[in-house]
């Protein structure tokens, strides 16, 4: 099958490749985003394959409609990028890669608490000074402490697993909770406001829907408590970057490690080193000593890339020899049961 592959970063090309020669599909790789101006690369491609950066709306999806694209295959988990509305009014199928690697992501959320526990960054740069003193690198134990889970799907279980590992406490909030894990005791399901206040660390491993942008806002953060660690490696949006940015500024919020912004289209994976950063919130996270910020990579892990390449080149050749879609992901998916926030306002 002709794939026109969107947003082609070398890995992608690398591994998409690589894999190729299990299924035999005709691959055309363009570096441009997707977008209206862009579509007219799928020309003769009854399939396209995208990532999170591309564009997938009401704008750019009749215009693949018309030029003959029957699939769009996701390279991604998260499809709240894409118009499910339009494309099944379209007729549009739609796939993505539901698990490539939930032990990636976890452990990456790991590195970023890790590295803000015990100033890796400070120390790191110190030492290249020639600075071998310990004034300001005192961390604390993750031990006994007690770590809030938002999610615990395929990530959030694993994540789970690996502060059991370190003796901590795990509380969980997931509007369907994981009874195996209820079970085995590695985690504790609260209401979300008992996760926030309780929690010394908070990390969040769930999809970007309406119900949960801003799931941590302002009226959120006040109900933590003084001097929280707060992980991010889901989307950006899951926080109100200038609510996070007043909690850092009074100290309220003890550190953030981010793999995700709520405006890194444009910005991550690009190299920007020769240009000014125009985005004033991002330059101002980034002057903060207590926030680490890495550039959604994750997911980045050689078996990760290898899955994604795997599923999506499968969820191909399955539409191609008319299979059912176990991947595929329409309008109606996109409906989760509500949680007890919305847009940052907490429930109680």
């Amino acid at each position: 099958m002709k794939v026109a592959v969107y947003d082609t970063q070398s890995f992608d090309r690398e591994y998409l490749t690589r894999k190729d020669w299990e299924f035999d599909h005709a691959l055309s790789f363009f570096e441009a985003k997707l977008t209206p101006e862009t579509a007219a690369l799928a020309i003769g491609h009854p399939c396209i394959s995208c990532s999170v950066g591309d564009q997938l709306d009401a704008k750019t999806l009749p215009l693949l409609a018309g030029l003959g694209v029957k699939l769009i295959a996701l390279r991604s988990a998260g499809y709240n990028h894409v118009d499910l509305n339009e494309t099944d009014r379209l007729g549009l199928r739609v796939v993505r890669v539901p698990a490539y690697s939930p032990n990636a992501v976890a452990e990456h959320a790991t590195a970023l608490l890790l590295a803000l526990d015990r100033h890796i960054p400070k120390a790191y740069n110190r030492v290249r000074d020639l600075d071998f003193s310990l004034q300001g690198l005192m961390g604390f134990d993750l031990f006994g402490k007690t770590v809030g889970l938002i999610g615990t799907g395929k990530i959030g279980s694993v994540m789970a697993k690996i502060m059991n590992g370190f003796g901590c406490r795990v509380l969980a909030f997931d509007p369907k909770p994981d009874a195996i894990l209820a079970a085995a005791k590695q985690v504790t399901y609260v209401p979300l406001t008992e996760l926030y206040m309780k929690s010394d660390i908070i990390s969040l491993h769930v999809p970007l829907t309406p119900e949960t942008h801003h799931i941590i806002a302002a009226d959120a953060l006040g109900l933590m408590k003084n001097g929280v660690y707060i992980i991010n490696t889901g989307r950006g949006a899951l926080i109100d970057t200038r609510a996070l940015i007043s909690g850092l500024k009074t100290g309220h919020i003890g550190a953030a490690g981010l793999d995700v912004y709520e405006e890194e289209e444009g910005v991550f994976y690009q190299d920007l080193s020769d240009h000014v950063l125009k985005d004033d919130i991002l330059a101002r996270l980034l002057t903060f000593p207590n926030v680490l910020v890495t550039s959604h990579q994750a997911f980045f892990t050689r078996e990760a890339v290898t899955n994604i390449a795997r599923t999506t080149l499968q969820n191909i050749t399955d539409f191609a020899n008319g299979l059912p879609l176990k991947n595929e992901v329409r309008a109606e998916t996109h409906l989760i049961p509500p949680t007890p926030v919305l847009r940052g306002r907490v429930a109680v």
